[in-house]
């Protein structure tokens, strides 16, 4: 009878604890100075349901809950690392926009570099 209740105290402070990293995970969701700021915050939240739903599964002695844990964590990773690609594709695109918006720059960083290679070396080779 103790081990039961010691359990549904743990359970409930984990809850507890759970809860309020869920609610600073959603402030930084929302506030997030920068998108992969936001993309790893809404991994974290993905994180967090699935500890909601261990804790869920423990309390009440069903192990279906488990299974949903483990897919919802497929889930969440597959969404992870497409926001990771187009994180990635946006960057690319915002480089490769900065430098056809500005070609001047792009030609006279490449006359520098080709004039200190075209001169000749002193010494004589």
């Amino acid at each position: 009878m103790m081990a039961a209740s010691v359990v549904s105290a743990a359970a409930m402070v984990a809850l507890g604890i759970l809860s309020i990293a869920f609610l600073f995970t959603v402030y930084r969701v929302v506030a997030g100075p920068t998108l992969p700021d936001r993309v790893l915050a809404l991994d974290m939240l993905v994180a967090i349901a699935i500890g909601f739903i261990a804790v869920i599964a423990i309390k009440t002695g069903f192990t279906l809950y488990i299974d949903i844990a483990i897919s919802l964590g497929l889930v969440g990773f597959l969404a992870t690392v497409a926001f990771a690609r187009f994180i990635l594709t946006r960057a690319q695109s915002d480089i490769s926009n900065r430098h056809a918006t500005r070609p001047e720059t792009i030609g006279a960083s490449e006359s520098k570099k080709t004039r200190k290679r075209d001169k000749p070396k002193k010494g004589g080779r």
